[in-house]
């Protein structure tokens, strides 16, 4: 979900789409209902939609969600112009920004939030001014947003924990695991953090101890990392970690202690988690292809935008929702799932000592 995304949230390697700026085209997108504009009213020509994100820590929010965004909703709305910002892990810069697309005259607000409970207060003034809030792959509890788009974060949880559960048992290891969960401020990771207790607490493995990543910082997991593996060193079977990055943290912890790493956990699917994959340090990651609710969410942008008002096909926290299901990816089907289906290419990831891995693994 880093952060997922979820913090947790990678990432899939995508292209970067540089430089796309929707400007008006002078095309007309009215909808089939005569082209009324989102909440407020007004023509879905020409509209402005804004893109928020939560941070530069996960790689995903500027190589893959902010293009695939622009490009999806340049090919829905030509002449509509997308408003991005990024910010950076301030809750306060999250508010200015929202504050700041609603003086622009922004017609809906898409909103990966950096505080879950704080963006309660972003929804508010939005929805005030009659602007449609989407809380896009972390949920807003407090205040039901207009919509929720993401992967299931409860499943993804327990998915990264029954597959180490498993393949541990398998390996007929002995010890216990250590959970590394995400940012106590994202409703996501908490979600993620339940998914993981369900698989691991009636497991049979003990649970050694977890912590909360503040900001899912790689750096903050590998110093609670590093004292863990002080104090219980070799009874550590396994680490179930909330994304890629603090599973990369993780993984550093092992190696600057000069530890045999143990089976680690991701999710996001970033190239260097890939990579390590590969390599054999990190044992899994879930495959969350940001195509998917990039273009979901570009698309109940524009339906709002139009006037209309989307079904969800669940609800979350009282708001209609749509929630995807991931991939648990592994060495077993790495190539399959991220290199045959084109989200990662071999030439950008199997570079260096990587390409050894990649062979024995098929990857071309």
């Amino acid at each position: 979900m880093k952060k997922a995304h979820m913090r947790t949230s990678a990432f899939a390697a995508v292209a970067v789409i540089a430089g796309m700026a929707l400007t008006a085209c002078g095309s007309d997108s009215t909808g089939a209902d005569g082209g009324t504009g989102g909440s407020g009213g007004g023509s879905a020509e020409n509209a402005k939609v804004a893109f928020l994100m939560p941070d530069l820590a996960s790689t995903r929010y500027e190589l893959a969600d902010k293009p695939l965004f622009e490009a999806k909703m340049k090919q829905l709305c030509s002449s509509c112009t997308v408003i991005y910002q990024n910010a950076d892990s301030d809750a306060s810069k999250q508010q200015q920004q929202a504050n700041s697309a609603l003086a622009q005259g922004v017609k809906a607000i898409v909103i990966d939030p950096v505080d879950s409970a704080a963006a309660a207060t972003i929804v508010k003034s939005a929805q005030a001014q009659n602007v449609p809030v989407i809380a896009y792959d972390r949920p807003i509890p407090t205040t039901p947003a207009d919509y929720y788009v993401s992967f299931d974060n409860e499943k993804i949880g327990s998915m990264i924990g029954q597959s180490l559960v498993d393949h541990l048992k398998k390996e007929n290891a002995e010890g216990g695991i250590l959970q590394v969960n995400g940012s106590p401020t994202d409703a996501a990771a908490g979600l993620i953090k339940k998914g993981i207790h369900s698989a691991v607490d009636p497991s049979g493995f003990k649970l050694l101890a977890e912590f909360d990543t503040p900001d899912w910082s790689p750096e903050k997991a590998q110093g609670w990392v590093s004292g863990q593996i002080t104090k219980f060193r070799d009874q550590i079977a396994g680490v179930v970690a909330a994304n890629d990055g603090t599973g990369g943290g993780s993984i550093a912890a092992f190696k600057a202690a000069g530890v045999k790493v143990p089976p680690v956990t991701g999710n996001d699917a970033e190239s260097a988690a890939a990579q390590r994959i590969i390599s054999g340090d990190q044992y899994n990651t879930i495959s969350k292809p940001i195509k998917t609710v990039a273009e979901a969410a570009a698309d109940v942008a524009y339906q709002f935008v139009q006037g209309k008002k989307p079904a969800g096909k669940t609800t979350l926290y009282d708001t209609p929702s749509e929630l995807f299901t991931p991939t648990v990816v592994t060495r077993d089907n790495i190539n399959e799932v991220l290199f045959q289906s084109g989200i990662m290419k071999a030439s950008e990831v199997c570079t260096g000592e990587y390409a050894k891995g990649c062979a024995e693994l098929g990857i071309k």
